[in-house]
């Protein structure tokens, strides 16, 4: 994979982390100060899933990639990891953990994923990426 393309996705996937992160945290605030937001498809489960849609393919590739390179196990462990939270936070977390579990699962998750693909980006950038 060409070294831009690392980059990009880890980019990406940070940048779709970082917007669940604003999702979760500043919605419902959004939505008192603009009610017309009401009318977008941002609130419910399926914003969330279209989320996880998004962030899976694009982790997965930017992680195996640069893992491959630098051989930094922990970068995986961290984006794996944010990866399984988000997932069960999306198609279960507001069955088994309620509205306020589902919401700490997803910020956890999504700042694991964002740290993951962080490391992953520098590692790639440095001189310790072979």
């Amino acid at each position: 994979m060409m070294k831009s393309m690392q980059s990009i996705l880890d980019k990406v996937a940070i940048s779709i982390s970082f917007l669940c992160i604003i999702h979760c945290l500043l919605l419902p605030v959004l939505l008192l100060m603009f009610p017309v937001l009401l009318a977008l498809p941002l609130e419910g489960e399926s914003f969330h899933q279209l989320l996880v849609i998004l962030i899976l393919p694009t982790s997965l590739i930017a992680l195996i990639a640069g893992c491959r390179k630098h051989n930094r196990n922990t970068v995986m462990v961290w984006g794996m990891s944010g990866l399984l939270i988000v997932f069960f936070a999306a198609l279960f977390g507001h069955d088994t953990v309620g509205e306020l579990g589902e919401k700490i699962l997803t910020l956890l998750g999504s700042l694991m994923i964002a740290w993951g693909h962080y490391r992953n980006f520098h590692l790639c950038r440095s001189s310790e990426c072979h």
